[in-house]
């Protein structure tokens, strides 16, 4: 299951002042589910960047905050840095993670600056992909002017903010206003070469980057460059949407680096990019040694880029995710500087660093048994089966990796990598509804707990426990859908994969079986305490047929494997 992050890079107009930072922060870090990640004050430019991230609503709620307090505490008639700005909270962009699409953020981002707008009167300006009109896309425009230029922008039907227009008074002049935007995430990355020439990184950086090279009359670099009609110099687009770069020298590292931006990971992903610099440095006879990250990269340009040399390797992609982060970290020499630490780069392994909370799955398989053998009714029958599917779900992946593997089945190995990948994702969802069902379960028993002395508390508590109850019906039954889809990965291992390792399918098969079934039983015991019967005997009537499937998948796979090991 993907969990569903973004990230907020809000830009205060204060770098001073940390006593006024601190509180920002605080107001930020006060909504549950939010991680700080970064706090960067300038003193010359009076401004201070801030990076927090976690699930959208508690971002947004956490953004709302920061923005107040920022308001409360900034004097903007009184504000003087190097940077353009128009408010106490100059800049506000959320930015996709993981689970979220940038027209979603886009969406949200709308929705905060109305929020700003209308509780805190503070007018708002969308910007990139939030604006609503082309223009107002690029964040200059929408800071034209900047904080001098508000009076006379509110009275102007071209210029006023897309929420808050109204005449500039003393409340707007304390505040300003704010630019509330949806981008990309930005990858800053730097590649080192084996040269000190900053030159000859440029002229790399100048070959790879979206805008290209000026062209120039002849040959030669000092040569007059090319001009239009209207007296704009002619460019050369270079090879890689979506980038900006440059070249420079590192004296901390004794070498040259070509330094850059990637604004959309998704027209040009990381791996992409390292390719294509090595490519363009061959060509100048040049290499590339290995790469920096500066700042913070999102998991799924890791891990894309963790498959990318997989495949290129013929190898499966079907593991660990540990093990693709770590494919990806040598194939592109991220460590090459320094140690690269996903708990410390990757925004979703700092999120869970900050948030995990320990579960079944993170117990030893004795600590499990154990704890399960222990007089607390929870864990039960629903992690145990959700663990049983798991176990089918990597023993159908283990065949089709060894499979994937085998010595002269070459030709093979992207179908193998393919089954592989299915049986992880089944594995990974699995293992999550090993907690979730004692979440359900736990949520029941909260509702004990509940006060029921007033007819009101006894409705409440009423409604609470039905609504328990239907949840602790439905991820057994999740379980079930789920555990069902490991039969197809276990019988096309039985009847295709690695002839050696056709037991384990057969295995896979049986513990499949056993996690429907033994999840049925959950589904039937908490349905019968649902009052709304119809709904009762729907999903009775669901887990009933998934358990008939899945017994006759069962005897299917049997047949199969039986066959092979007589």
């Amino acid at each position: 299951m993907i969990k569903r992050i973004i990230e907020c890079v809000p830009n205060f107009s204060e770098g001073r002042d940390m006593n006024v930072i601190r509180q920002i922060t605080d107001a930020i870090t006060s909504v549950k589910g939010v991680s700080l990640l970064d706090v960067d004050p300038g003193e010359a430019t009076n401004r201070t960047v801030v990076t927090f991230a976690g699930d959208p609503e508690a971002v947004l709620e956490a953004a709302y905050l920061g923005v107040k307090k920022a308001s409360e505490l900034i004097d903007m008639s009184r504000h003087h840095g190097a940077h353009p700005r128009m408010g106490a909270t100059d800049v506000l962009p959320l930015v996709p993670i993981s689970g979220v699409t940038l027209e979603e953020c886009a969406s949200m981002a709308r929705g905060l600056a109305r929020r700003i707008s209308d509780e805190l009167q503070i007018p708002a300006y969308c910007y990139e992909a939030s604006a609503f009109t082309p223009e107002r896309k690029n964040l200059a425009v929408c800071r034209n002017g900047e904080y001098e230029g508000l009076p006379g922008r509110m009275s102007d039907p071209a210029e006023a903010p897309d929420f808050g227009a109204r005449a500039f008074d003393d409340a707007m002049a304390r505040t300003g206003a704010t630019a509330v935007g949806a981008r990309d995430f930005l990858i800053a990355v730097n590649f080192n070469l084996n040269t000190t020439s900053t030159r000859r990184a440029n002229a790399i950086a100048f070959d790879v980057r979206e805008k290209g090279r000026p062209k120039r009359v002849g040959p030669l670099v000092t040569d007059k460059p090319v001009k239009d009609e209207n007296g704009e110099v002619v460019m050369i687009p270079g090879t890689l949407k979506a980038t900006k770069a440059i070249g420079w020298y590192i004296d901390e590292y004794g070498i040259a680096q070509v330094s850059m931006n990637i604004t959309d990971i998704n027209v040009t992903p990381l791996h992409v990019a390292f390719d294509e610099v090595c490519r363009a440095a061959s060509a100048r006879g040049l290499r590339v040694t290995g790469t920096e990250i500066v700042g913070l990269v999102p998991k799924k340009a890791i891990l894309d880029a963790g498959k990318y040399f997989l495949d290129k390797q013929q190898r499966s992609s079907g593991i660990a995710e540990d093990e693709i982060v770590r494919m990806a970290v040598k194939s592109m020499g991220l460590d090459d500087l320094k140690p690269f630490k996903p708990e410390e780069k990757i925004v979703e392994s700092i999120l869970e660093k900050g948030m995990h909370k320990a579960g079944l799955v993170d117990m030893t398989c004795k600590a499990f048994a154990e704890e399960t053998a222990s007089e607390s009714p929870a864990p039960g029958g629903g992690s145990i089966s959700a663990y049983m599917g798991a176990l089918g779900a990597a023993l159908g992946a283990m065949v089709a990796n060894l499979s994937a593997h085998k010595a002269g089945w070459d030709a093979r190995w992207k179908e193998f990598s393919d089954w592989a990948v299915k049986g992880h994702e089944l594995m990974v969802e699995l293992l999550h509804l090993v907690d979730e069902d004692t979440v359900a379960f736990n949520r029941i028993m909260d509702v004990f707990a509940m006060p029921k002395s007033t007819p009101e508390e006894k409705a409440a508590r009423s409604e609470a426990l039905q609504s328990a109850t239907l949840y602790a019906t439905e991820v057994p039954l999740r379980t079930m859908r789920v555990a069902y889809k490991v039969m197809d990965i276990v019988k096309a291992m039985a009847a295709t994969g690695n002839p050696n390792s056709v037991s384990d399918a057969g295995v896979g098969a049986l513990a499949a079986r056993s996690a429907v079934l033994g999840a049925y039983l959950n589904v039937k015991i908490n349905a019968a305490g649902l009052k709304d019967r119809e709904t009762a005997e729907r999903l009775i009537a669901e887990g009933s047929e998934l358990a008939l499937k899945a017994c006759e998948a069962e005897t299917s796979v049997l047949d199969i494997v039986n066959s092979k090991i007589k």
